[in-house]
């Protein structure tokens, strides 16, 4: 079945030193660009406190889909909405309060999107669904980015599939996607697509991200 395709590169896999340069090679071609936002915590590593991600956010020429995988994050979610990130995920395993900080990240004018880590399962959160705009099923195990496609986790994916139903909430895969692996997304039922060492890791970024995309339309309307 045809259906709108999202790719959202992930600044993880970029060059830091260079990180505007980095997001100005794939804006035109790309839907969002990915913030993977680290305390280490409750994710064994650290990438960015809210006051380095902010300059990001407010000077990035691509909308920004924050993915927060840190602890207290009821506390933190409202404010990457209110800075101006498009979307923000929050972990269903950080997460005291699922549905009121939901509704508060829409309230500021973001996208709220849950996250879901690999031994999670979706049908726990099947109650807040109304609250969601995106659903984010982690098909590596967050921390690191490089990490291998967890191909297991298409069975998790197609049941998010199926709780979706025909409600306008997207579904993204983060972990490992790649020209090899966004088939098993796709079949699965996947929509947006988070990709990072793929894209950054190639000679040009750009023409990485328009092969994933026409893939992913051509390979969806058959």
């Amino acid at each position: 079945m045809s259906r709108e395709i999202r790719i959202t590169p992930s600044i993880l896999n970029a060059n830091f030193a260079q990180l505007d340069q980095e997001i100005k090679r794939i804006a035109n071609v790309s839907d969002l660009l990915h913030l993977d936002v680290m305390d280490d915590i409750f994710v064994p590593n650290f990438t960015f406190d809210f006051e380095a991600a902010s300059k990001i956010v407010k000077s990035s020429v691509l909308a920004v889909d924050a993915h927060l995988m840190v602890a207290n994050v009821d506390e933190i979610a409202v404010q990457y909405a209110e800075i101006g990130c498009a979307s923000v995920t929050i972990h269903a395993e950080a997460t005291a309060n699922i549905p009121q900080t939901l509704k508060n990240i829409r309230k500021a004018g973001a996208r709220s999107s849950l996250g879901i880590k690999p031994n999670t399962d979706i049908s726990d959160y099947q109650a807040v669904i109304d609250d969601v705009d995106m659903f984010l099923i982690m098909t590596v195990e967050p921390g690191f980015g490089g990490q291998s496609f967890m191909e297991s986790m298409m069975e998790k994916v197609r049941r998010t599939r199926d709780l979706i139903g025909s409600r306008p909430i997207w579904l993204q895969v983060d972990g490992g996607i790649s020209m090899t692996t966004i088939e098993m997304a796709l079949d699965a039922g996947a929509d947006t697509f988070v990709v990072g060492s793929a894209v950054f890791n190639a000679p040009d970024p750009a023409a990485m991200v328009v092969s994933l995309r026409e893939f992913a339309i051509a390979y969806g309307s058959k």
